[in-house]
């Protein structure tokens, strides 16, 4: 291993540190924001872990096919001490202003979702109710003169064929049936 190679894997290890600083800091801040059950924070802490380790683990078969060697934990070691020392703090508002931008641009949307798609669609929905209300009171109003105006034509057919019925000896029960509806229609109108 060349020495050019030895310096460019230290620098990408310390890159990788400054990398695993970073993410460590947006862990804790999303899992501090999250209101979730307690074993749910082992799987993150998992996750965390084997992201990291794909992560240096990519940097150094990058740099020198995997080798390791004492300098590749120092480099770890310091980018991940600087990025503390440094950038830790200004990461993590960044991080905290980035969730409650998020937040806010999530209420927007659902207000927009809401204004521009929800009360449209329930003034439509209560529209068509209204009309179909309207129809349906058409509807009956023009049954009932409908049965009205055939009263009478009802009245004057029984009137015709109860003769008819004594004659041919129509059973009892067409002549209650009869009856039935001749009182049912009484008692509509």
């Amino acid at each position: 291993m060349t020495l050019q190679v030895q310096f460019v894997t230290m620098g990408m290890m310390f890159l990788g540190g400054l990398s695993l600083g970073g993410l460590f800091d947006l862990y804790r801040v999303l899992a501090g924001q999250l209101k979730a059950p307690r074993y749910a924070y082992y799987l993150l802490d998992v996750f965390f872990w084997i992201v990291g380790t794909l992560l240096v683990f990519k940097l150094l078969y990058e740099s020198n096919l995997g080798q390791v060697r004492m300098f590749i934990f120092i480099g770890l070691l310091a980018g991940v001490l600087l990025y503390f020392l440094i950038f830790s703090a200004t990461v993590i508002q960044i991080i905290l202003w980035l969730i409650r931008f998020t937040k806010a641009a999530i209420r927007v949307i659902k207000r927009i979702v809401e204004i521009f798609v929800i009360t449209p669609v329930i003034w439509l929905y209560r529209a068509v109710v209204i009309f179909l209300g309207f129809l349906l009171a058409i509807a009956i109003f023009l049954y009932k003169v409908m049965l009205q105006l055939l009263y009478p034509v009802w009245r004057l057919l029984i009137w015709l064929i109860r003769p008819l019925g004594r004659w041919l000896h129509i059973p009892v029960w067409v002549k209650k049936s009869g009856q039935t509806i001749a009182t049912w229609l009484r008692r509509l109108f």
